[in-house]
């Protein structure tokens, strides 16, 4: 039978140790880490068309997989031996890719994202004594499938909050806040709805528009639409939209660099450096993090350990799956210090943030005309 667990603490990699915490994890075999000790586990990573090189979320479970073996970004000896990444550029190579996995026998597969649902899904019922993993999915349910999800609409909460607090701190009037989306759906609509309310706790009468470019690889799409909006007095962009949203980051580079006050909000991975217009400036106020490495780490060394098993992990605030980046010096202390603040409240459960566009459209002043899609 399938289990969902509620992940209490996160796996630490350093020098090889794990650090655990909760009496639930430890009775249930909680793997260590792999480290440079790893060998023998085979680990093939799939991603959609935009790959690891995205700068955002298959790139932070590509970080996992490199830091399970003891290997770096610049430097994979053991890539092709031990782990490799398969790229499909179309959905219609979704389901060939893992049945040649498969037929490959590697210990662990892993598919990021939930539009490899439906082929993970097809895949792992022919397949009942592979182990696959699926990130962003929990309604697979198969014991030979472990799936990872993230609390992004807690995270999205947070940067809502920095973002709405720089505002106001800037003394900048009547704000306009966008979201650009990647692909509609459940797991995007966490994101822009987390972030919206997160905005509105600190500026209830702020102006909150959002845009799905329908792709995560069409920087050129995000890109035009965020010059659009910047123009039409936007103060901040908040992308999670894969790949598509490094155009977002483009432009506010270029107008940062023309002296505008425009910021641009990263997703998935601190996207600092991808922001910098200057040795120290960057256009990325601060980035929701989502800590896909973790979500990998826990799934490798469930594999090394012998404790594999159909579950459902959900990688929330309190277990530091999600968080916020304070890279950026424009995130000052004094904002750093209310936003942790919030984060602490949401810990706690004083503050619970809606999921669901359906239920944050009951919340007062909630927008009622996103195009946010729960399904």
């Amino acid at each position: 039978m399938v289990k969902r667990m509620a992940v209490a603490a996160l796996i630490a990699t350093m020098a090889g140790a794990s650090v655990w915490a909760g009496a639930k994890q430890q009775q249930s075999g909680t793997p260590a880490p792999g480290g440079s000790g790893a060998s023998g586990i085979t680990v093939r990573l799939l991603t959609d068309a935009t790959g690891i090189d995205d700068k955002s979320f298959n790139a932070a479970a590509w970080r996992g997989i490199l830091q399970f073996y003891g290997d770096s970004w610049n430097n994979t000896p053991q890539r092709g031996k031990a782990y490799d990444v398969v790229t499909a550029q179309t959905q219609d190579m979704y389901i060939p890719n893992l049945k040649q996995a498969t037929d490959e026998q590697y210990d662990l597969i892993v598919a990021t994202g939930f539009t490899f649902a439906d082929g993970v899904t097809e895949v792992a019922k022919d397949n009942p004594n592979q182990k696959y993993m699926i990130v962003d999915v929990d309604w697979v349910n198969l014991p030979n499938v472990l799936e990872a999800v993230f609390a992004e609409h807690e995270g999205s909460y947070l940067v809502g909050v920095a973002a709405a607090l720089k505002a106001q701190a800037e003394g900048i009037e009547t704000p306009k806040f966008g979201f650009i989306g990647g692909v509609p759906g459940a797991t995007i609509t966490k994101f822009e709805v987390g972030f919206v309310q997160g905005v509105l706790s600190v500026l209830p009468q702020a102006q909150i528009l959002d845009y799905y470019v329908n792709s995560w690889g069409e920087p050129g799409l995000a890109k035009t639409q965020a010059k659009n909006w910047y123009d039409s007095g936007v103060y901040a962009i908040y992308s999670a939209a894969g790949g598509s949203g490094n155009g977002t980051i483009a432009q506010a580079k270029e107008y940062r660099i023309q002296g505008k006050n425009v910021w641009a909000i990263g997703v998935d991975s601190d996207q600092h450096e991808e922001g910098l217009y200057t040795a120290a400036e960057s256009a990325v106020l601060t980035s929701m993090i989502k800590r896909v490495e973790t979500s990998l780490l826990y799934g490798l060394n469930a594999v090394k350990n012998n404790a594999f098993k159909g579950e459902v992990l959900n990688f929330d605030v309190k277990a530091d799956g999600v968080g916020y980046s304070t890279t950026n010096p424009a995130i000052t202390k004094d904002i750093q210090s209310q936003v942790e603040a919030v984060k602490q409240r949401i810990i706690s459960g004083n503050i619970k943030v809606a999921s669901t566009y359906a239920e944050a459209k009951a919340l007062p002043g909630f927008p009622q005309d996103l195009k946010a899609l729960d399904n």
